[in-house]
């Protein structure tokens, strides 16, 4: 976590404002954007590039929920709420439209400081991991993440995205055996829930790209009972 860490805290109760600023600059996070409203908000938001949101759902000009869909449009950057609703539909809601975490009002300064400082580091630590992986190669197949390219013995193999997730997946773990949930909780970045035949079709139409036999694979192999996984011969 760098102590550049840019916060922007949206929310209409200007002691909780304080509260807040406080606690992040004890905690060496000094950077800190105010706004009351969600127009303010979204401004500050545009103006600044802050590099995590605290946002409260209930503010006088919308919800929460609404600013958070609009960040979501352009940007990955945390987002915690910090709410005085504490119904499970509502934590539910505020996950479901992309919120990182739902912190209830009355709240811990202290533990927010350190939520806050936890998901900074998982956003540096991604970041950091997202150079070192930049290209992944292993056997014939080289991809590449910037270009959103797969390459294999040097030729260009069109895939599309979600193919493309799935060849990433079994390019960091060659040779090992990755679940049907795995799978599409690393790709599709949702709960499982018995989706076989999604997952299925998006492997066959893989073997169909990067496979010389589809029927009989070289690769891309299916462990019965167990999932699949990319045989790459060590050298």
């Amino acid at each position: 976590m760098s102590i550049n860490n840019k916060i922007l805290i949206i929310d209409d109760e200007e002691d909780i404002l304080r509260l807040i600023k406080t606690v992040l600059k004890k905690e060496g996070i000094e950077n800190v954007i105010t706004a009351t409203t969600s127009q303010e908000g979204l401004e500050q938001f545009q103006n600044n590039n802050p590099d995590l949101v605290i946002l409260d759902i209930m503010l006088p000009d919308g919800e929460g929920y609404d600013v958070c869909k609009q960040i979501r449009n352009i940007s990955k950057v945390p987002i915690l709420f910090l709410s005085a609703k504490t119904e499970e539909i509502d934590k539910i809601l505020g996950f479901a439209i992309g919120g990182d975490d739902y912190i209830t009002k009355p709240f811990s300064p202290k533990e927010l400081a350190y939520r806050v400082k936890a998901h900074l580091r998982r956003t540096e630590y991604m970041k950091s991991e997202a150079v070192v992986e930049r290209k992944l190669k292993a056997g014939p197949f080289e991809l590449n993440e910037e270009k959103a390219e797969l390459k294999k013995n040097g030729r260009v193999i069109e895939l599309k995205p979600k193919e493309l997730g799935l060849m990433k997946v079994f390019l960091q773990n060659k040779n090992k055996v990755i679940s049907k949930e795995q799978l599409y909780d690393l790709v599709w970045g949702e709960d499982f829930f018995g989706m076989d035949n999604t997952v299925m079709v998006h492997i066959r139409r893989l073997r169909e790209k990067i496979e010389e036999k589809p029927s009989h694979p070289q690769f891309l192999m299916t462990v019965k009972g167990l999932g699949y996984k990319l045989v790459i011969e060590e050298a």
